[in-house]
């Protein structure tokens, strides 16, 4: 077995509650390491053949919860989860800080496999070689704070009983709200409070199969590495070199992000996206000191950044527990609904947290239905109440309504691309007409940066991403571009399960580490011009079978949002967009370097030379669909 690896998963069959040990192939491990690459292989090869017809919420979607190489050696720890996405229909290598995956590794896994669905609420516990399938009804329903504490008192009591030198430390854990009980399209998988798997919509994929939580304890060691005299003093670099290339970010956190790229760089959303520039200073990052700062600093395991904060806001007699919080939803809760005061922004973003929210779609579907509302396109009839820009009480009032299913949330549950259909089909209207107030790519929606600006993003970021809009992975030219969210390095810290942030190191000192802990020689070049397209050309081919109630077609649906070609309207970069012209050209330019031919779709070549064995038969599948 490979250094860095348990080389075994274990899988839970959920209408069964049988539990089975498999081994991994070790060849798997050196071709898409771990997380998201790893995932995405498990996905085609049990499921490709029906992939198309496969409903996301069908018993037989698979969670795959996934460690990598990386994962509690160096650099923060993360964990990848993946499926079959209710958003994109195709994977979303979606990631979220939590010592789940260094428990895992300690239990003896490289990752766990849920199959099937439960009868009643359960929930997943792992405890070394110990799993087990529990009842969860006491916490289904629960909010996430809620069932935390609840779950903890429920297992910490055995873990006390075990044969242990001191107090055992609190097992990690994720979870889901009632948005994804529900299966609202864009729940969130929790932890921590504030923590999220988001973009891909699992949490609703755990509300399917009735598992409302995984909890995991691992006493064991972590597998051995290939060097550990060479991994400790990788370790102690990343620890002094992380915090000084991003030492804002040690500071303040993501937090700090509006005023710049509100002001400096036109490109935070501002009324769904209507304006990319803004000089309000309500919430430049030293009014962020607004909050009680209960933990400035607040790492998890290895980390040597600590960009997350906690903070308490006292509002309506509650005590709202928080993150600081991010840039993302500070703009997505923020300046996109046009809400300035942030205490108001922090109590949104609790609130939806406590639901189980991915609240930057559960933004972006907010500033979506207040423009909808603005327009006179959905009404007071249609709402209930009027959803005007800046009603913290009204967005408030929406959100809860969207967890469960109440109203017209029913529909808005369904994301912005497929509400946007429905309302179009409502109120008899074609479905362009709603749709150009619809900010989002292949069902997801649009992340906290803008490209109209051309100083933020590149053009085609979300145009041929393979995960839709998410902010983290977005596709740039050269392949081989510096920013850590170009696709071809976040398919990198999503397979070695890594925090994008502490790439900030350098990329010399990833390669090393992955040298130091596997034994594997893979230079910059080798991860660009082979692993890398493996990874994205996998995802691309499940993206484009798609299915079973959306379908891309990359000549209508690899293109920027409407609202991305309207010109700025205010800031320095007044009257600015890409045109589609420059689209097309760029979008060709990037499937060519990927080796995809003219419309996005991988070439039987580029299947071969990438040793992607049995994809050929889907390419047919998504050309017949096709018409070519």
């Amino acid at each position: 077995m490979p250094y860095g690896f348990t080389g075994k998963f274990v899988e839970v069959d959920l209408s069964s509650s049988k539990v089975r040990v498999v081994d991994v192939r070790r060849d798997l491990y050196r071709k898409f390491l771990g997380g998201r690459g790893l995932g995405s292989w498990i996905l085609w090869e049990r499921l490709g053949e029906v992939w198309e017809g496969l409903d996301p919420y069908s018993p037989d979607n698979l969670l795959i919860v996934l460690t990598g190489p990386l994962t509690g050696y160096i650099a923060g720890v993360r964990l990848a989860i993946t499926g079959k996405s209710p958003q994109s229909g195709g994977t979303v290598g979606s990631t979220i800080a939590s010592e789940v995956g260094l428990e895992l590794k300690c239990s003896g896994y490289d990752g766990l496999i849920v199959s099937g669905k439960a009868k009643d609420p359960v929930y997943i516990f792992i405890h070394d070689d110990k799993v087990e399938v529990r009842d969860a009804s006491k916490v289904w329903g629960k909010g996430i704070r809620e069932t935390h504490k609840l779950l903890l008192r429920d297992v910490l009591p055995e873990l006390r009983k075990t044969p242990r030198f001191g107090e055992p430390k609190e097992p990690a854990m994720i979870y889901i709200g009632p948005a994804g009980e529900n299966l609202c399209r864009f729940a969130a998988i929790e932890g921590k409070y504030a923590h999220a798997a988001a973009y891909g919509s699992y949490g609703s994929v755990m509300g399917s199969k009735n598992l409302k939580a995984i909890v995991v304890k691992g006493t064991g060691p972590l597998p051995p590495v290939y060097d550990v005299v060479k991994l400790k003093e990788l370790i102690y670099k990343a620890i002094e070199l992380v915090p000084k290339k991003a030492p804002r970010l040690r500071i303040w956190g993501t937090g700090q992000g509006p005023w710049r790229y509100g002001r400096d760089l036109s490109s935070i959303p501002v009324r769904n996206w209507q304006e990319e520039y803004w000089v309000e200073k309500s919430y430049s990052q030293y009014d962020l000191e607004v909050y009680d700062w209960v933990k400035r600093y607040w790492a998890d395991y290895g980390c040597p950044l600590c960009c997350m904060k906690v903070t308490v806001l006292h509002r309506n007699g509650e005590t709202v527990i928080t993150d600081a919080p991010d840039y993302e939803l500070l703009a997505y809760e923020g300046s996109n609904l046009d809400v300035w005061d942030v205490r108001d922004i922090a109590y949104l973003i609790w609130c939806g947290e406590e639901l189980g929210f991915d609240m930057i779609n559960a933004g972006n579907v907010l500033g979506f239905v207040a423009e909808l509302f603005e327009r006179g396109i959905l009404t007071k009839d249609d709402l209930g109440f009027e959803v005007k820009w800046g009603d913290v009480k009204a967005f408030e009032r929406l959100l809860k309504m969207i967890a469960n299913k109440e109203g017209i949330g029913k529909v808005l549950a369904e994301g912005t691309y497929r509400a946007a259909l429905k309302i179009s089909e409502m109120k008899g209207l074609k479905p362009e007409e709603v749709l150009k107030y619809a900010v989002q790519a292949k069902g997801i929606g649009i992340g906290a940066h803008g490209i109209r600006s051309g100083l933020d993003y590149p053009p085609i970021s979300y145009v041929t991403s393979v995960q839709g809009g998410d902010h983290q992975s977005v596709a740039m030219l050269p392949l081989d571009a510096p920013p850590i969210v170009n696709e071809v390095w976040a398919s990198l810290a999503d397979s070695a399960v890594i925090c994008q942030f502490n790439m900030l190191g350098g990329l010399d000192l990833v390669f090393d580490a992955l040298r130091a802990v596997t034994g594997w020689n893979i230079s910059k070049e080798e991860w660009v011009n082979e692993d890398a397209k493996r990874i994205l050309t996998l995802q691309r081919v499940l993206l484009l079978l798609g299915g079973p109630d959306v379908y891309w077609d990359p000549r209508v649906h690899d293109d920027n949002p409407p609202r991305f070609y309207e010109p700025l309207p205010s800031g320095p970069k007044k009257g600015q967009a890409p045109t589609k012209q420059d689209i097309e050209k760029l979008k060709k330019d990037y499937y060519k370097a990927l080796g995809w031919d003219e419309l996005g779709i991988p070439t039987e070549d580029t299947i071969k030379q990438l040793g992607l064995t049995g994809l050929e038969k889907a390419l047919v599948r998504i050309r017949k669909r096709l018409g070519i």
